[in-house]
């Protein structure tokens, strides 16, 4: 085997920053841990291998690759063997154990680290955006939106927000009262980012009686006035027909059952943009 002159040629058929990072930090561990490090990304055939372990040769250099797939990895360990090259598999040992203590085969699915953290951090973005533009906080929020859902209070906006979140969905809520103008941000973006909720008025009574009732307030406020709610749901439904939105029905309907109604009509617009 030849002696590395402190120079790393890593691998990989993603982008190689796992190999990178993993070669820095043993490096750091020796001297002032300045290694040469060149890295070559998205290798998917043994021509790529062969080019990259041609280059270590040159360079007397070592190799390191991180494949998911035990072919790359096999022709990889065979040629460096065959040029005396010292060599590292990063990924293949703790893969093999993790498929004999669970017993479950791997996707081998270059990349799908970086996938998963990226839909983890959409997912915490949008629920960041959701609180941040909940019941019409900053109508701002109304030109960022992926969706903005109108409706008189309770009709589960906030619910609903939060649940398209989880699905990476930017969801802002605007609550429609008679007395106050609607934001004129509903009127400069496409109606199809918009959908009304409704809710038959002998629920939303019995929703805000109980609400003022946990609130200790007593149900006899106007909020809970059929008369009141009659005024707000005909209001809202005017402003719906203006904007000429998709309205949907919440009553008696759970949170995911509306939400499952809500992903189907993005689907459709999206699928028709």
């Amino acid at each position: 085997m030849t002696h590395c002159n402190g120079t790393v040629h890593v691998m990989s058929d993603s982008l190689g920053e796992t190999a990178e990072q993993v070669v820095k930090a043993v490096a750091s561990q020796f001297n002032s841990g300045n290694a040469a490090i060149n890295r070559h990304p998205y290798i998917t055939d043994q021509l790529g291998v062969e080019e990259v372990i041609k280059e270590a040769v040159k360079d007397n250099a070592m190799v390191a690759y991180t494949f998911v797939s035990p072919q790359l990895r096999e022709f990889s360990e065979a040629l460096c063997k065959q040029m005396q090259l010292p060599y590292v598999d990063i990924l293949g040992p703790v893969m093999e154990q993790f498929e004999k203590i669970t017993s479950i085969k791997p996707k081998l699915e270059p990349g799908i680290y970086r996938k998963l953290d990226e839909e983890y951090f959409r997912r915490i973005e949008a629920i960041e955006f959701a609180v941040k533009y909940d019941d019409g906080k900053d109508p701002r929020g109304i030109l960022r939106a992926d969706v903005v859902l109108l409706g008189v209070s309770r009709t589960s906006k906030t619910p609903l927000s939060m649940y398209l979140a989880h699905k990476q969905i930017k969801a802002a809520n605007v609550p429609l009262v008679p007395e106050i103008k609607p934001p004129k941000e509903l009127y400069e973006i496409n109606p199809k980012k918009i959908i009304g909720l409704t809710i038959s008025p002998s629920q939303l009574n019995e929703i805000r009686r109980e609400r003022l009732l946990a609130l200790g307030l007593g149900d006899h406020s106007s909020y809970a006035s059929m008369e009141r709610i009659l005024s707000e749901l005909d209001y809202a439904e005017n402003i719906m027909k203006d904007l000429s939105c998709p309205v949907l029905e919440v009553t008696n309907k759970a949170v995911e059952e509306t939400a499952g109604k809500l992903l189907e009509i993005i689907k459709e617009e999206n699928g028709n943009d």
